[in-house]
């Protein structure tokens, strides 16, 4: 895992924010995919740090968020 600054490398890529996250609610995380590998952040602060993660990492923690 990577924590990344919010530098744009070209386009901003599409964020989908959490089906969990609410605008009242504390916690809101969006995910966004960008050439070989995936970006997560906080919908709340949209232009702070980002965590850059591998697909195969992403793929791995899913189950485990999803308590599957």
């Amino acid at each position: 895992m990577i924590r990344t600054p919010a530098r744009h490398d070209g386009p901003d890529p599409e964020w989908i924010r959490s089906s969990y996250s609410t605008d009242e609610g504390p916690d809101c995380v969006e995910v966004a995919s960008a050439s070989e590998r995936v970006l997560v952040r906080d919908s709340k602060t949209p232009n702070g740090s980002r965590l850059t993660l591998a697909p195969t990492t992403w793929a791995a923690f899913l189950p485990y968020a999803s308590g599957r």
